[in-house]
């Protein structure tokens, strides 16, 4: 498809407007983290390399991050056992009620947050009695990382078939050796992907996160939102941020190199 001069200039305008929607208040945040100023405001009076300083050595802010890390670590490795098994007996196995348990599978992404985390709170401390926690928490994340799972995994299956698998039963193989030698290999790609989102998502998520979590546990979010107006807490806010942001950066560019291998094989 061709477009005229004209097309093309206002794609290009329309695209830059965007990138500088998403962009610019990041570049804010990169400044206002080397302000001189003990608050978020704009333009700096100065700058400085303070706060990086105090960031990193912060145990509020540490302890927020490796609970968050322990937290979104649990939360994935359980979205890729429980995902991936949901997939298989989705995509594999006919049964009575399997539209409807597909949709059960997927409605928690759609539901709103704060109606996810009301009624976690109340499962919680109501019907099961039991004091929120971290494990309440990973419990919580579970919910609706699985559907990243299971969205990534069963389209894979879908475009795989059959055929390899049925090929490796024909040839005496078990149901294990077939999954580990031959349908594992070819979702690892997709388990990354899935992996990767359910991680992201289970570690800057805070409206569940505050209705299921207990009073002895910060996450980083929760952190952030705690201290981002008190004074001499915000430029450490704006650090934390920035250096999210530089590391979110890796698993997207290994995810992106291991797509770009996979469509060079192709």
């Amino acid at each position: 498809m061709r477009l005229s001069r004209l097309s093309r200039s206002v794609l290009g305008v329309i695209t830059v407007l965007i990138l500088a929607v998403i962009y610019l208040p990041l570049g804010v945040v990169f400044i206002n983290s080397f302000s001189t100023s003990q608050s978020l405001s704009w333009p700096p009076p100065g700058f400085t390399l303070e706060w990086w300083g105090k960031a990193f050595q912060s145990a509020g802010a540490l302890d927020a991050v490796l609970t968050s890390l322990q937290l979104a670590v649990v939360a994935t490795v359980v979205s890729l056992v429980l995902g991936t098994l949901i997939s298989l007996a989705l995509q594999r196995f006919e049964f009575f009620g399997r539209d409807a348990v597909s949709l059960l599978v997927i409605l928690p992404i759609a539901l709103p947050g704060i109606i996810t985390g009301i009624a976690l709170n109340n499962f919680f401390r109501t019907i099961l009695g039991v004091p929120l926690s971290i494990w309440t928490v990973v419990i919580a994340h579970a919910t609706f990382c699985i559907v990243t799972v299971f969205n990534n995994v069963i389209a894979r299956l879908r475009r795989l078939g059959t055929n390899f698998e049925d090929a490796s039963a024909d040839l005496g193989a078990g149901i294990w050796t077939t999954f580990r030698l031959v349908t594992f290999p070819q979702l690892r790609s997709a388990l990354f992907a899935g992996g990767l989102l359910a991680f992201a998502l289970s570690f800057d998520e805070i409206i569940v996160t505050t209705f299921t979590a207990g009073s002895g546990v910060t996450t980083l979010p929760i952190f952030i939102l705690n201290n981002m107006f008190r004074p001499n807490q915000a430029p450490i806010v704006s650090v934390i941020a920035v250096v999210l942001v530089l590391v979110s950066i890796v698993p997207i560019y290994i995810a992106q190199r291991i797509a770009g291998a996979e469509r060079t094989e192709r």
